[in-house]
């Protein structure tokens, strides 16, 4: 699954959705305009098949995580019973009377359930925190990968998307104020300068940009997001209240010979790290657009680089299911490889305590302390494969899934809550990537996926706790 959706990065390089490795100059189309029309309504019918298909597939998979639940949870409170009613005949003056098989079993039962009672128990307490929707920004023409949050003080946040294009949203209005199209690829990620109005992209096209985000707040503000989660329409990027295009860049880092699928800022904001499918991560001067060093050591492809929020270390993850820490702040850069994934990595973030997140296609994140690579400081597990995840400055992790679930735990590995899924609240595909804004009131979470919307989350602890 992992693996195919990482090959329709590099192959969606057109909004019509069609791969570009495919696609012929108009010069050698010999199809009649009328068989080409015929094969293009088609395929528009084949698309919406699979799509019925696969929301059917979602909602019979919903029933069956509901069903699996009450199963698990009736197992678990059966289970308790028959521990407690071996404890109470094993006590007193008749302990040393043998049970009967059926009381060995229930014994054995016992200390099984002693066992998972941990996992299980907190599986189902009650979620600590309260996930409300307040807010959707529609608009793409294709999936996105990537959502990011502006610096402190301003209310935005950035989208990165398949279409070729990256843009700069009004969180209070909803609304896209800036495009840029500066890309001949898709748009892997984007990330905002940590002092400037400025934005950086990785994309398809094998470089990086850096650009001006500055946006023009007396836009028209059109209908209220209220209305828009009502309509669901697509009019922000459509129709009137079109946002200004932004076609050319600041600076193109480019050097990279495949995909980036990823950029950060380092501290500072006067460098950035790079992640490639060449199997390299580079380091650029921002003011000149020189590569300054090359990083080299990964098997495989690179999938993911975060920095360090106020050191000089950077963060790479691979498909060879290892990720790497990067230690800048000495003349000679040094290295330390983790290994714990046993598939490949697919991300890996710093937290604000000197700790790194790291998701994996095995379906697990683990939490490592930096001056410790032998083992994982905590663990958690999921049932499908994890996406870019995302850290608060209060240490709350978020899980975004394949199967469209979006989780939080905090660092110790305790799950925390789930995202609603309903008809009318979560994801109706995978969800890509999450990003957490902390000085916003109303909506302080935002979670992309390949249905094309953005969903901005109230993410609040609960009453009693």
């Amino acid at each position: 699954m992992k693996s195919s959706k990482r090959r329709l990065q590099a192959l969606t390089e057109g909004s019509d959705g069609i791969p570009n490795y495919i696609k012929m100059e108009d010069s050698e189309i010999s199809l009649p305009p009328a068989l080409r029309s015929r094969l293009h309504d088609l395929f528009s019918q084949i698309e919406k098949e699979f799509d019925l298909l696969y929301t059917e597939n979602l909602n019979l998979q919903e029933k069956i995580d509901i069903l699996s639940e009450k199963l698990e949870r009736e197992s678990y409170v059966g289970d308790k019973q028959n521990q407690d009613f071996i404890e109470f005949e094993t006590t007193g003056k008749n302990s040393k009377i043998k049970l009967s098989q059926s009381n060995s079993q229930k014994v054995k039962a016992s200390h099984k359930l002693r066992v998972q009672t941990s996992k299980i128990v907190s599986s189902f307490k009650a979620p600590t925190y309260n996930c409300q929707l307040v807010r959707e920004f529609t608009g793409h023409k294709d999936g996105i990968w990537d959502v990011s949050s502006a610096r402190p003080g301003q209310a935005l946040i950035g989208t990165a998307s398949a279409d070729h294009t990256a843009c700069v949203w009004s969180v209070e209005w909803g609304k896209c104020l800036l495009q840029y199209t500066g890309h001949s690829g898709s748009v892997n990620s984007i990330r905002f300068h940590p002092a400037r109005d400025i934005a950086l992209t990785s994309s398809g096209d094998n470089t990086a940009h850096v650009w001006q985000a500055a946006v023009n707040w007396d836009l028209p503000r059109g209908q209220s997001s209220e209305e828009e989660l009502e309509g669901g329409g697509e009019e922000s990027l459509e129709g009137g209240d079109r946002p200004e295009v932004l076609r050319t860049p600041l600076t193109e880092l480019s050097g990279h010979m495949g995909v980036v699928v990823a950029a950060d800022w380092l501290t500072g904001g006067d460098h950035v790290i790079t992640a490639s499918w060449d199997r390299t991560a580079n380091l650029y001067d921002v003011e000149t657009g020189d590569c300054l060093q090359i990083l080299t050591g990964h098997d495989h492809e690179l999938t993911h680089a975060s920095a360090h929020h106020s050191s000089r270390l950077v963060v790479t993850a691979s498909r060879d299911t290892t990720f790497r820490l990067w230690d800048f702040r000495e003349p000679i850069h040094s290295v330390s490889v983790f290994q714990g994934h046993t598939e490949s990595v697919t991300s890996a973030v710093f937290t604000r305590e000197d700790k790194v997140v790291s998701g994996s296609d095995d379906r697990s994140v683990k939490v490592w302390d930096v001056r410790n690579m032998r083992s994982a400081l905590a663990t958690i597990r999921s049932d499908s494969s994890v996406n870019r995840v995302g850290v608060s400055s209060g240490g709350l992790i978020a899980i975004p899934h394949d199967n469209r679930q979006v989780r939080l735990f905090d660092l110790q590995g305790q799950r925390l809550a789930r995202l609603p899924r309903s008809s009318r609240q979560g994801h109706r595909r995978m969800v890509t990537s999450v990003a957490w804004a902390e000085d916003i009131s109303n909506i302080n979470f935002f979670s992309c996926g390949f249905d094309r919307r953005i969903l901005g989350w109230s993410i609040q602890p609960s009453k009693e706790n």
